[in-house]
């Protein structure tokens, strides 16, 4: 599993779950969790210099889903990061599935090593266990240091660290979305492991999805992907795209709106789904683009998890930090003049005050609109499809695949 062993880059450091290496094509996604998001503008910081009990009503006032915003703890972890890889020049880089090797927007899916008295010592699950993270488990359990991850974690708890300590500034959701974080992790295991013996479960994630897809032209599959955007044309279909690739997402198109409401696929935006169907491909008039979708006539196609996800119905996560800060401004520290922090807050001594902004998108970001994926293919794949046939509301929908 092991990628390799790259230097760490000039100020490589960003938050608690960003570290920056040199010589490989793209960032680094850290798997297993998921820290609290640093200031990146002095706006945030005048937001919660209002206090902090009424910062996390403002902003949970946004949205009905949990939180994704700049916090103390958040910049806590970067400090703590800074302090764990100091005098550190080199790290090991190890995957932990080998068809799982880059998230939606290309990042590395890696746990990040250091060597310490001979000794590989896993950042990763370091992080939780100094209560800079919960496990993170929202995009499925670690497959090879699930225990290293929960004992981590229980010992934080016990030890009342970081997120875990009383009075701290920092999210106040945990218990409600580990929750949620373990229906995904459990839903997502279950069809792994039912894949292992069928070659016509797919992981969408997978790397080699795509291909498998395509070998499986004309047959029946079952897909586990996220449910991401949702696109309605004038005329034509209505598309569910699950996430994979950006700008690579995998189409289920529904014919029928009644159908669509049926499968009840509306009220798990961002997350993850079982859809059964035939693969199919079409290709665009205009364009000449190729793609392999399932159509889905029929509800009982979708399968959906037995939780409810948090928020109203059909709401995805909140980008992070949208409001705060684009992708390309830095990170900064407190202004001069800004109310007095919690002592904890206080910035390392070795901190660059140059530091890189984090221009990696959050994973929390990887279910976003991409509104310009495809908008012209679209408006021409609404004329270019067959009409379907109308389905009679007083006929009950047959219990098996056309």
């Amino acid at each position: 599993m092991l990628l390799g062993e790259y230097p760490l880059a000039k100020n490589a450091i960003v938050d608690g779950d960003t570290i920056k290496v040199d010589g490989l094509d793209a960032s680094l996604r850290l798997l297993g969790i998921d820290t609290e998001e640093t200031f990146k503008s002095e706006k945030a910081w005048r937001a919660y210099e209002q206090g902090w009990e009424r910062y996390l009503e403002s902003e949970q006032a946004k949205t009905s889903r949990p939180l994704k915003v700049p916090t103390p703890l958040g910049m806590d972890a970067k400090h703590w990061a800074q302090e764990f890889f100091r005098g550190v020049t080199r790290v090991r880089l190890e995957r932990d599935h080998p068809k799982e090797i880059r998230g939606r927007f290309n990042r590395h899916l890696v746990y990040v090593l250091v060597e310490r008295d001979g000794e590989w010592v896993n950042y990763n699950v370091e992080a939780v266990r100094a209560g800079m993270s919960p496990y993170f488990t929202k995009y499925g359990y670690s497959r090879r240091f699930h225990d290293e991850f929960v004992q981590a974690e229980d010992e934080a708890r016990a030890a009342k660290r970081g997120i875990w300590a009383e009075g701290a500034q920092c999210y106040q959701d945990y218990e409600t979305r580990i929750a949620w974080w373990r229906g995904r992790a459990e839903f997502i295991a279950e069809f792994e492991a039912e894949a292992a013996d069928d070659p016509a479960l797919i992981v969408l994630t997978n790397w080699d999805a795509m291909r498998r897809l395509e070998d499986m032209l004309g047959e029946e599959v079952e897909v586990l992907g996220a449910v991401g955007d949702v696109r309605q044309g004038e005329r034509g279909p209505k598309r569910v795209l699950l996430a994979r690739r950006l700008f690579q997402d995998f189409p289920l198109i529904f014919w029928e709106d009644r159908v669509y409401e049926l499968s009840g696929i509306d009220g798990y935006r961002g997350e993850y789904v079982r859809v059964r169907g035939v693969v199919t491909s079409y290709t665009d008039r205009r364009s000449g683009e190729r793609q392999l979708q399932i159509e889905v006539r029929n509800p009982i196609q979708v399968r959906l998890p037995d939780y409810r996800p948090p928020g109203e119905p059909g709401e995805a996560d909140e980008e992070p930090e949208a409001e705060w800060a684009s992708e390309d401004e830095e990170a900064v520290e407190a202004p001069a003049d800004l109310a007095p922090a919690p002592e904890s807050m206080e910035s390392s001594d070795s901190e660059a005050e140059d530091d890189e902004s984090d221009d990696d998108e959050s994973e929390d970001e990887e279910l976003e609109d991409d509104e310009s994926e495809d908008s012209e293919s679209e408006a021409d794949e609404s004329k270019a499809e067959p009409e379907a046939e109308s389905i009679d509301p007083s006929i009950p929908l047959p219990l098996i695949l056309p």
